[in-house]
């Protein structure tokens, strides 16, 4: 039975993977997100190489003109680059020069857009061309050539994204993805953001026809009744239920028609009583047909999270030597520091995938699964325990070190899958450690992955959800404070100062955002924070009223703050609560021992580590010629050429180009700000380019992630930076 709910393998008689040849991604250009749609974030380009990549020098810059948070990856088609900058605005420029050709205005009201990336579409003639991207929870189209919206596409040139998913779309907050979709044919296939809350939306996935916005095909990633798995969840739970979704990056493979999707973990993140069993299709890869969402394999990866575990990055088509075979295969990076390799087609797992027993509950109701699956091979890229004894010896405070150290040695630490509880529970490499987004890039020629990872252990904590029917009396600023300390204290503390860089500090955020700006916030979510669940439209304005004014509500008497909601009529139907729990020291850096950023080469042939080497640095320790610590909580996305080169930036500001082979720095500069996401590399006229988006260093983004300790709270506008060997 567990190995039923963890693997199920379908006989696909039109397919035979030793007779097929890899996919026919084309990674001569760069026309979709991560280059071509097998998300290999690879090159054909080997112009720029090991022996000139030191004569890089900067061929145009291109300035966001703001200063929003910019994690883009550039589209090149023909001699057009595609860029977001200027308030969240799709630019058109010229790929060899970066003067800006036209400009088209989302108009979002949220600012909710898929800042990540964008769909490029043609038709077979090439007259039809359009770009596809999503603002407000709206799929919209627009004229590649002249950016103009393109008002035959849905209604009125848009398509209602929470429409269709069996709920009150006026209920669902959140369902578009920062990610873009992938187009395949005549769709583009879209998973969906249905942020962290018990009330989230259901993950389902939709495609869409590029030309009129009608729905193609849905997938239910929480089945419906007569569906597979329907049974691996409590009685009707689509209904209730959300999460499951697939909000990071999509995988296609063009030869088969098959779409891989790593769809994340059922909501609510840290606790799962109203959802007992094995919850399929969560933390899955799954396998569909690509032209009509039909389920050929899937496996799961943690059955019933309540880690938060969710795979982010995207699954990675190789073509591997294996028991003496080529094999077409697909690797799928995890949060956990695992590497899971199936075959494509069949998705037989490459090497074993055991079971293993993991610790249980203590939580009442709560019904973690009794094993997990472990692969044998290849071996782990990230650290999967932190103790006491590797605390970080730049916390430099013996004060604080103490701290550390008593939290370490007083919490549940029992490994991986140690459930979080109403006690300390130690997570690593965390939450929103491991891989993410962007952070693998693979070899198609070759057979090698290279994954950039970071360690960021987390600690957990349950606490009952509190009470905000009974405000206090007083002025909106003082019932704005029973508000923040009944939903946002968790995670922001009762001192406003959060956890930066992962939870940014509230204090006086009043001078940094204006008031409609922290309700949109509130109301709507962004980046790491999902809306406030739960609030009506005036508990939202008296929140903001709190945030903007903290000062008017210092003095609240004890017995008008919240309370933990009363006790509920069975552990299905508790609300139990935790933080991220993101572990930061007060100079703004992990407590563990560096490096705190990898990159790590794996040979899939073998399922072995061909080498592994800190990426990046802090500044602050390297001016101090404390070097190989490796930058600090990043999400940043390498991408590999036939040159023989990585490429890749990192949040200390720097980009860089390593060897394949060895791992080893060749070249290196800064540029305007920290960065985020992955480069793009194309060629004009027969001129290599590499564009980094160097824009994720936020100024009056709430939710922003500094760079580095010293970059806080410092205004910078970010900008495209192209480079190029002298004509």
């Amino acid at each position: 039975m567990l190995r039923l709910l963890a693997f199920t393998h379908l006989t696909v008689l039109c397919f035979r993977a030793d007779a097929q040849a890899p996919g026919t991604a084309d990674h001569s250009q760069w026309r979709h997100y991560g280059g071509a749609s097998d998300s290999a974030q690879y090159s054909t380009l080997g112009q720029v190489n090991r022996s000139n990549v030191t004569k890089l020098q900067v061929a145009w810059r291109y300035s966001t003109d703001d200063n929003n948070r910019y994690s883009f990856n550039p589209l090149i088609v023909d001699r057009t680059a595609y860029v977001m900058a200027q308030n969240n605005s799709i630019v058109a420029l010229d790929a060899a020069t970066g003067q800006q050709i036209w400009i088209h205005s989302t108009d979002s009201k949220t600012r909710l857009i898929t800042n990540r990336g964008i769909n490029y579409w043609q038709s077979a003639d090439g007259s039809d061309r359009r770009l596809l991207f999503s603002v407000d929870n709206f799929l919209q189209s627009i004229d590649a050539r002249t950016g103009k919206l393109i008002t035959s596409f849905g209604t009125d040139g848009k398509v209602d994204l929470r429409q269709g998913l069996g709920r009150d779309p006026d209920s669902l907050v959140l369902v578009q993805s920062l990610t873009p979709g992938r187009i395949f044919e005549d769709l583009i296939i879209l998973g969906s953001a249905t942020n962290q809350e018990y009330e989230s939306g259901p993950g389902d996935i939709r495609a869409y026809d590029v030309r009129t916005g009608k729905q193609a095909w849905i997938f239910h990633t929480i089945p419906h009744p007569g569906e597979f798995g329907y049974d691996t969840w409590p009685k009707d739970a689509w209904k209730t239920v959300g999460g499951a979704n697939a909000w990071s990056e999509l995988t296609v493979d063009e030869k088969r028609a098959i779409v891989y999707i790593p769809v994340g973990s059922p909501k609510y993140n840290f606790y799962g009583a109203n959802r007992k069993g094995a919850d399929l299709f969560g933390d899955c890869l799954l396998a569909l047909d690509a032209r009509t969402g039909k389920r050929l394999w899937h496996f799961q990866m943690v059955h019933h999270d309540i880690w938060d575990y969710d795979p982010a990055t995207a699954p990675k088509l190789v073509t591997v030597r294996h028991n003496g075979q080529t094999v077409d295969a697909v690797a799928q990076v995890t949060k956990q520091g695992f590497v899971f390799v199936f075959n494509r087609v069949t998705g037989e797992p490459l090497w074993p995938i055991e079971e293993r027993p993991v610790p249980r509950s203590d939580m009442p109701g709560e019904q973690t699964w009794p094993t997990q699956p472990f692969p044998t091979q290849p071996p782990p890229f990230a650290r999967q325990k932190f103790t006491a004894d590797d605390l970080s010896p730049y916390i430099a405070d013996p004060a604080e070190r103490a701290r550390f150290r008593d939290e370490l040695l007083s919490a549940r630490n029992e490994g991986l899958f140690t459930p979080p509880g109403t006690r300390n529970t130690v997570q690593m490499p965390g939450n929103n450690g491991g891989a993410n987004w962007s952070g693998a890039a693979a070899d198609p020629t070759n057979g090698t992955l290279y994954v950039v990872s970071k360690d960021l252990p987390a600690m957990l904590k349950l606490e009952l959800e509190k009470n905000v029917t009974a405000l206090p009396q007083g002025t909106p600023e003082q019932q704005g404070r029973g508000i923040y300390e009944a939903k946002c204290q968790i995670c922001h503390h009762g001192d406003l100062k959060g956890q930066p860089p992962a939870v940014p500090s509230l204090v006086n955020i009043g001078s940094r955002l204006t008031a409609p700006q922290v309700h949109n916030v509130i109301a709507h979510g962004q980046g790491l924070m999902p809306a406030v669940p739960g609030l009506s439209q005036a508990d939202t304005d008296r929140l903001t009223a709190y945030l903007m004014h903290t000062e008017r509500a210092a003095n609240i008497p004890p017995t008008d703050h919240p309370k933990d909601a009363p006790a509920p009529s069975s552990p299905e139907t508790a609300r139990y609560r935790s933080g991220f729990g993101f572990m930061i020291t007060s100079t703004g850096l992990s407590p563990i021992k560096p490096p705190w950023t990898s990159l790590t080469a794996y040979d899939l042939n073998e399922g072995t580590i061909k080498w592994k080497i800190p990426l990046g640095e802090v500044p602050e320790l390297a001016e101090k010629g404390i070097t190989d610590t490796g930058a600090h909580f990043p999400k940043v996305g390498p991408v590999v050429t036939a040159g023989g080169l990585i490429f890749t930036g990192t949040r200390d500001r720097k980009v860089r180009a390593l060897d394949s082979s060895t791992g080893a720095v060749l070249w290196e500069t800064q540029v305007e700000a920290a960065l985020e996401g992955m480069p793009a590399v194309y060629s004009v006229d027969g001129r290599e380019y590499i564009v980094f988006c160097a824009a994720a260093q936020p100024a009056t983004d709430l939710l922003g992630t500094p760079g580095h300790p010293a970059t806080q709270g410092k205004s910078q506008k970010g900008a495209y930076v192209a480079f190029a060997l002298p004509r």
